[in-house]
């Protein structure tokens, strides 16, 4: 039997219900004139398979379970990157990477000289001042905001729309999940405090300051990122579990399991405060989980590579009343679709000159239309080292490139050699095993063209000069060696 992903979410325990693409069925009714209050939980390199209502039955998550058993579950849901800084860039500014820059995280030219045949585009590390953040356009709504946890796109994320910033700066990682925090915008809190619950702390704080005014909280806590930290007495819980193929590490489900119950704090808060009914609720994760830590079996790879393992998220979406509990949904769907939705969910227009590259997700959440079928796009003129076996080859997570989906297709196109190409029917095939791109030869060429006519329409750069510290026989000899 072809393990696909309906397939695969069905065994998984999700309990699909007959939901064709693009026919996400919910009630439509809305009430009250104040705005919903949007809460948007950013929780950073968790896979695709990390949870238990996607099908995690070594890591435990009762809370966000049940907030998915709240809300509607997105089967296909989509980083705009494969890693932390260009996805948050592109969900904050509405737009693919190509439109701001942010393609990486710190230099384009990561992995050795010699493994790489070209030049890579430059990378910025901060999302530009003259982007109309997500932020900026919620406030100027009359919105509250606060941020909380990981920004990675500047200094202060308070220059580009926040009121309240807690804990977030250019930093990727913490220096430590326990106190001291070494953190510039986090006073550090007694000895051995952990982050997770510091930070819900201070964001229980704000909702309850700011209870009778309509706020937009982005809640984006450093877990599970690495460094791997967590309280002894939670792993030591599931040292005593069996492990499975996929998850096996105990204090990596120590650190999902820490998050679990902020969020439930967090939930239990609005509960408490009578906000729950107007409140609009979006959890998601910025890319792909870490190979090397979680394993997103059957989807390839991990962070840092353009293949489903990489880029696919657990998403969540809790509106009491508009989106109706138990959901599910599989319409492809993407972070540079938060931006939109948010702006509609608050009734206020697009800002002006502000390019969006994706569209609401209202009628799908609220049952009362469908989407388009779309294609989606990605864009990584960079090389990120760190390959593994599932990677196109063990030295990169990936070398430079593009891809797109469109339907069930998937198209990825490398530039190195003037170009190589992979293509993939995800619903037949969602481990990425068959390329058949000499088998399906007028699909290679219609989304050939569409990613084409594409990058030129975003301006996308393509690297294309020879780096002259490439040496071929060096690149040849450290695959081998990586191989064995």
């Amino acid at each position: 039997m072809v393990l696909t992903r309906r397939r695969f979410v069905q065994m998984a325990g999700l309990g699909l219900a007959a939901l064709s693409t693009g026919a996400c069925a919910a009630p439509g009714s809305k009430g009250g004139d104040r705005r919903p209050n949007i809460v948007y939980i950013n929780i950073d390199d968790m896979g695709w398979t990390d949870l238990g209502f996607m099908g995690s039955r070594f890591y435990e998550s009762p809370h966000i379970d049940k907030l998915a058993s709240e809300g509607m579950v997105f089967t296909h849901a989509y980083a705009p990157a494969a890693n932390c800084a260009p996805s948050r860039a592109c969900c904050f500014s509405g737009q693919y990477t190509p439109r701001h820059g942010v393609y990486t995280v710190g230099s384009s030219e990561r992995g050795s000289a010699k493994h790489r045949k070209l030049i890579p585009t430059k990378n910025s590390t901060v999302l530009p001042d003259e982007k109309v953040t997500m932020a900026e356009a919620l406030r100027s709504g009359g919105y509250v905001t606060c941020h909380a946890g990981k920004w990675h796109l500047g200094a202060d994320p308070k220059t580009q729309g926040f009121d309240v910033n807690i804990g977030g700066y250019e930093a990727g990682h913490p220096r430590s999940y326990f106190s001291p925090y070494k953190n510039p915008n986090l006073k550090d809190g007694p000895k051995g405090e952990h982050l997770a619950d510091r930070l819900t702390d201070e964001i229980i704080g704000f909702v309850e300051t700011n209870k009778d005014k309509p706020f937009f909280l982005h809640f984006a806590p450093y877990s599970v990122h690495t460094p791997l930290q967590a309280k002894a007495d939670v792993i030591a819980k599931y040292k005593g579990k069996t492990p499975t193929d996929r998850h096996k590490n105990a204090v990596y489900a120590a650190m999902i399991d820490t998050i679990d119950t902020n969020i439930g704090r967090l939930m239990g808060k609005l509960d408490d405060l009578k906000l729950r009914d107007n409140t609009f609720v979006l959890f998601c994760s910025d890319n792909g989980g870490v190979y090397k830590v979680s394993k997103q079996w059957p989807l390839r790879a991990g962070k840092g590579a353009y293949y489903e393992g990489g880029i696919c998220e657990p998403m969540i979406v809790r509106w009491p009343g508009r989106v109706m509990p138990g959901a599910k949904c599989d319409t492809p769907v993407c972070g540079i679709d938060f931006y939109p939705t948010f702006l509609e969910v608050a009734r206020l227009e697009k800002p002006t000159g502000q390019v969006l590259d994706g569209v609401s997700l209202a009628p799908l959440l609220t049952g009362t239309g469908t989407l388009p079928e779309r294609a989606l796009f990605w864009h990584f003129p960079i090389y990120l080292q760190g390959g593994n076996a599932q990677t196109q080859d063990p030295l990169f997570r990936t070398r430079p490139g593009s891809a797109v989906r469109l339907g069930d297709w998937k198209l990825i196109e490398y530039f190195e050699d003037g170009g190589s190409l992979e293509l993939y029917n995800l619903k037949d095939d969602p481990s990425e095993k068959s390329n058949l791109v000499r088998k399906e030869v007028r699909k290679v060429a219609e989304l050939h063209g569409l990613l084409k006519k594409w990058r030129a329409r975003v301006n996308a750069p393509v690297p294309d000069q020879a780096n002259p510290r490439y040496e071929a026989q060096a690149e040849k000899a450290a695959i081998a060696k990586a191989r064995r």
